[in-house]
C-alpha cells in the first residue's frame, strides 16, 4: 500500500484527509508545526514536527514516500508571514524535498479559477507554486475546490444576527463542497491520471438561496441587504491603497469570489442545509 506524507493536517481540509487516510489504512506521515493541534485516530500516524518555511527542518521528510499531499496555505494572515512565504515558498520547500527523494506523486490543493485570479495576492502565490509543480518532473495532480462549506459559515453567522449582506442582487451562483468530499477526491486521485480536478458540491445555489437556507435552519425571517458593485470596488481600492497585503489579502479574495459565479463539476453527497443544521445543533448544545 502507498505511503503518504500529508502537509496541512491541522487545517480544515487536512483534518478530513487525515481521517480518511487512516480509515482506509494508508501508512501516513504528517508534517505539523504544532503537534498539539493534531487530531489523531487510533490508527498509528508518524508525526514530523517541522516548519515548511524552514527548509532545513524538512531534510529527509519524503524518504520512502509514494504520495505527498499538501493543503498548506494561509487562510488568515498570522505570524508576519505573507502568501508568498507560505502558499508559495513553504510548498516549494516541500516540493524540493519530494524531488530529492523521488516521490511518485505530489498532490496540491489550490482554488477554482486560480489561474484567472492571479491578480489576487493569495492566487498569485498559489498559482506560482502550481507553475513550479508542473515543471518539477514529478507526477502531480492539482485539486481545485470552489469553496468549502466552512466558508459558508459566514452566511449562517450573518443570519444569526438577523441580516445577510450580499453583493449585487444575490444571484451569483456556486456549489460549495464539504471537506470530507474533497478528502475522498484527493485520495481517489492517487491512482488517477488527471493532472487537475475541479470540484464542487452536489447542489448549485444562488447566494440568495444560501442565505434563505441559513434563515430557514435558524427559524428566522429572511432579511437580505444588497451591496452595490461600486461599494465593493471602492472598499477594495481603499484597502489596497492604505493597508498592506497582509491585511487586505483575505478580504480581497473573499470579496472577489463572492461577486462572481463559481461552479465546478459536482462531487459528493453532503448538503449545505445539513451543514447549517449541524452548526445549529452545535450552537444549541453550547447554550
Amino acid at each position: 500500500m502507498k505511503k503518504i506524507l500529508l502537509a496541512g493536517a491541522t487545517g480544515y481540509l487536512g483534518g478530513f484527509i487525515l481521517a480518511e487516510l487512516t480509515k482506509r489504512g494508508y501508512p501516513t506521515k504528517v508534517i505539523v508545526r504544532n503537534p498539539e493541534k493534531l487530531s489523531l485516530t487510533a490508527h498509528p500516524v508518524e508525526v514530523i514536527n517541522a516548519e515548511l518555511t524552514k527548509p532545513s527542518s524538512l531534510a529527509g521528510c519524503c524518504k520512502d514516500i509514494d504520495v505527498v499531499i499538501s493543503t498548506v496555505g494561509i487562510t488568515h494572515q498570522k505570524d508576519g508571514l505573507t502568501y508568498m512565504d507560505v502558499d508559495y515558498q513553504a510548498n516549494k520547500n516541500l516540493l524540493d524535498e519530494a524531488v530529492k527523494s523521488g516521490v511518485g506523486k505530489f498532490m496540491y490543493v489550490s482554488v477554482l479559477e486560480g489561474e484567472k485570479l492571479r491578480h489576487l495576492k493569495i492566487c498569485e502565490a498559489k498559482e506560482r507554486f502550481v507553475d513550479e509543480l508542473k515543471q518539477s518532473g514529478l507526477d502531480y495532480c492539482v485539486i481545485r475546490p470552489n469553496g468549502f462549506f466552512s466558508d459558508m459559515t459566514e452566511f449562517y453567522n450573518m443570519a444569526q444576527k438577523e441580516r445577510v449582506y450580499l453583493f449585487g442582487k444575490g444571484t451569483f451562483k456556486g456549489n460549495p463542497i464539504h471537506g470530507k468530499d474533497v478528502a475522498d477526491i484527493c485520495i481517489d486521485a492517487f491512482t488517477s491520471n488527471d493532472k487537475e480536478i475541479c470540484a464542487g458540491g452536489p447542489e448549485t445555489l444562488t447566494h440568495n438561496q444560501i442565505a434563505e437556507m441559513a434563515f430557514s435552519v435558524l427559524g428566522r425571517k429572511t432579511r437580505i441587504s444588497y451591496i452595490p458593485e461600486w461599494v465593493r470596488k471602492t472598499v477594495l481600492f481603499f484597502l489596497r491603497t492604505v493597508t498592506s497585503s497582509k491585511f487586505y489579502g483575505p478580504i480581497e479574495f473573499f470579496m472577489t469570489v463572492l461577486s462572481m459565479d463559481l461552479i465546478a463539476p459536482e462531487y459528493g453527497n453532503h448538503t449545505l442545509k445539513a451543514y447549517f443544521g449541524e452548526l445549529n445543533r452545535n450552537k444549541s448544545q453550547m447554550l
